[in-house]
């Protein structure tokens, strides 16, 4: 009797609760997505930055999908005094900061450059005013770059902190492994993200042409053999090279119209990101809330 007892608590003590396996459609989805955004690692151009936000809202999509799944709520209920479980949640509340601070970078560049273009609308070509204007953008630029930096680094010490956690049932450690590689690889869009809007320290030290020639020199060959160069970076370049002037001199016409058109280019731009960015923070508060949802019951 003692034999058969000992034999069944071992049974019980052994027995795991299923997860989705490789083969599961939505498991299939999520490594898909986890490829697409890794094979986008080294891009930079607006449209592949912008395409790698949708890639991420849509791979947080697929995990609030995973999230309802029984076997999956009941593995980590069953598993919610883990000390993984704590850290994927630690985990997807340091993702919510480092894109509601990503947010809030986007938003004060989107009203800078509105500030900038009235403020040369209502000038006229030739007008020294204007100088000071870009001046003063620039001033605001560099402060904001500050900012950027400082996410950036938050970015890179929550990377740091994604390390791998161990389990000894091997459900769970599959379900560790791939919470772990969508954090990991999120983190990895922010990066790039936070790079994508940033004044080099090349850009912030040197004026005049030879900031567009040093940007241009540090930017990678697209296969047509052109220098790739988003437009943020242009309107930098650009505005850097104009600062450089004495300020008792205005822009002429030419210079204006080239000015306006790479601002409303940023803008858009901007704007674009801007969005993707919303849309992500809704998916990973959604997927957050299924998380805690499961954990308290």
């Amino acid at each position: 009797m003692a034999a058969s007892l000992a034999t069944a608590n071992a049974t019980c003590h052994t027995r795991s609760i299923s997860l989705p396996s490789r083969t599961h459609p939505l498991t299939a989805k999520l490594e898909d997505h986890l490829c697409r955004l890794r094979a986008s690692s080294e891009a930079s151009s607006s449209s592949s930055v912008c395409r790698r936000l949708s890639n991420l809202t849509n791979l947080y999509g697929h995990v609030d999908d995973m999230l309802q799944l029984p076997q999956t709520q009941k593995s980590l209920s069953h598993e919610r005094h883990e000390n993984w479980v704590e850290e994927v949640i630690d985990g997807s509340l340091r993702m919510l900061d480092v894109c509601s601070n990503s947010r809030d970078v986007f938003l004060q560049m989107k009203e800078s450059m509105q500030d900038l273009e009235l403020s040369l609308r209502r000038k006229r070509s030739g007008d020294s005013g204007m100088v000071k204007e870009v001046s003063k953008y620039m001033t605001s630029r560099k402060k904001l770059n500050k900012v950027i930096s400082k996410c950036y680094e938050s970015v890179k010490s929550s990377t740091k902190k994604c390390v791998p956690v161990n389990s000894d049932k091997s459900n769970a450690n599959a379900l560790v492994s791939l919470l772990q590689e969508v954090e990991d690889t999120s983190f990895s869009v922010f990066e790039s993200l936070l790079c994508h809007v940033s004044l080099s320290k090349t850009q912030s030290k040197t004026s005049g042409w030879s900031v567009v020639s040093k940007l241009l020199g540090t930017k990678s060959l697209s296969c047509e053999g052109e220098v790739e160069i988003n437009e943020v970076e242009k309107l930098d370049a650009m505005l850097l090279r104009l600062n450089s002037k004495n300020v008792n001199k205005g822009i002429n016409s030419e210079q204006m119209k080239n000015v306006l058109k790479s601002l409303e280019a940023s803008e858009m731009h901007i704007r674009e990101l801007e969005e993707g960015l919303e849309c992500a923070y809704r998916q990973l508060v959604k997927a957050r809330v299924a998380l805690l949802n499961i954990l308290s019951h």
